[in-house]
């Protein structure tokens, strides 16, 4: 399965030309080089940089005509638009392969091409979208510029988290899916040739499967890392409101621990059900990570933060390991930020002891932390109602139904 991405200028050329995607010297550095850097003891230990690599790996990358992907799309039928990407359209068509096999296909507008092009050209990870190929062509019906990715089925974390025409994600599920795509963010950082900063990490550029596995999309605006023993690139501030770390917001210095803080958001976001930013919501709720800070993650509230459609299935003291792990994310000092692969190891551990259950029994008993200011008093009369239920548990046993059903029901109410 297959994505096109599709931009379209009006301006109008005599003569037509296709060519494989080049950086000339503007977009060089615009798009991959700092302006200034800073020197630090990390360092990246490739040698070679986007441009490079590229150059090795674009044979690898189809070239299409746009006569085949116009076809492919039905003209770029309004019937099979599929969506908005981030700078243009969706279209989902069929292409051709070699043995004449058609695949669906996705096509959408991108001012940052030439960028997505090199990225994706380069880099490889069953958490990152594939590029299968891109038309680029100069002639008489204007600048076409168009990619070729393949196709995600079930569309975005986004979608399944936020919109209620999906089911509500299962708390596992949930859990599998950050960490794919904690996964995808550490090759970009610590594992490709050249280090590369994604910039734009958020839910909606969480791709997902047919099988719900992440893969992320839309590399526009990611930047090639430092290098040498360079500690940062220095760029104009772009993203998204809400997932943009402010450290990057306040310097522009653009480090990886800048896409370390827009995870920690997503993960807020798969605990609570909510956007980074709901303009729709009380103003003491419109901006997420403000408001969970009236939870605090060891305190009793903190179920309170969870997304009522879970309806109770997850594990409550998994929350908290999660929630925690979030919390370091989102340091104030960026160096203070674990690296994605530290996060990766993390999120693995929280899985294993991640057993779905009943946060409400949960909350009630040894998971929940004691208040240490509580009055003798107050512990001896909880300590009698636990003894009354326990008598009426005894009693229940002899009585009908009815009786027992009565009984849960007080029970549940915490009825003394």
């Amino acid at each position: 399965m297959k994505c096109f991405h599709y931009f379209k200028d009006r301006n109008r050329r005599s003569s037509e030309q296709r060519s494989a995607p080049m950086l000339n010297e503007h977009s060089k550095s615009d798009v991959l080089t700092a302006e200034r850097v800073t020197k630090s003891s990390c360092s990246a230990t490739s040698t070679r940089g986007i441009p490079e690599l590229y150059e090795e790996k674009a044979q690898n990358l189809r070239v299409f005509s746009f006569s085949e992907l116009s076809q492919a799309t039905d003209n770029f039928s309004r019937l099979l638009k599929i969506g908005e990407g981030g700078f243009g359209s969706v279209y989902k068509g069929t292409i051709k392969p070699v043995d004449g096999k058609g695949d669906p296909a996705v096509v959408a507008g991108h001012k940052q091409w030439v960028a997505e092009v090199q990225f994706l050209g380069v880099v490889e990870h069953p958490n990152l979208v594939k590029l299968i190929g891109y038309c680029a062509v100069d002639g008489e019906r204007g600048i076409q510029r168009l990619l070729v990715y393949e196709f995600m089925s079930n569309r975005s974390l986004e979608d399944h988290l936020f919109s209620k025409s999906y089911p509500a994600l299962p708390w596992q599920r949930r859990l599998q899916i950050v960490l794919g795509a904690a996964q995808g963010l550490a090759y970009l950082h610590e594992e490709s040739e050249a280090q590369v900063i994604y910039r734009d990490f958020k839910s909606s550029n969480v791709l997902l499967n047919e099988d719900f596995k992440p893969k992320l999309s839309d590399f526009g605006l990611a930047r090639e890392g430092p290098t040498g023993e360079h500690t940062h690139v220095s760029t104009a501030v772009v993203g998204t409101y809400g997932y943009a770390a402010p450290d990057y917001i306040e310097t522009g210095r653009l480090t990886t621990k800048s896409d370390v803080w827009s995870f920690g958001v997503v993960l807020y976001e798969i605990l609570t059900g909510r956007r980074s930013l709901e303009r729709n919501r009380p103003r003491t709720e419109q901006k997420l990570l403000e408001w969970i800070k009236h939870f605090p993650v060891d305190s009793k509230k903190f179920g309170m933060i969870m997304d009522p459609r879970l309806e109770n299935q997850y594990s409550l003291s998994a929350a908290r390991e999660i929630a925690k792990l979030a919390d370091t994310c989102l340091m104030k000092s960026a160096k203070d930020r674990p690296k994605m692969s530290q996060v990766v190891e993390s999120l693995k551990q929280r899985m294993h002891t991640s057993d779905v259950g009943s946060p409400s029994e949960k909350s009630y008993g040894d998971d929940e932390p004691i208040d240490s200011n509580k009055t003798g008093n107050q512990m001896d009369a909880s300590a009698s109602s636990r003894r009354r239920i326990a008598h009426l548990a005894k009693l229940s046993e002899h009585v009908g139904g009815i009786s027992r059903r009565g009984f849960m029901v007080m029970q549940r109410a915490k009825v003394p």
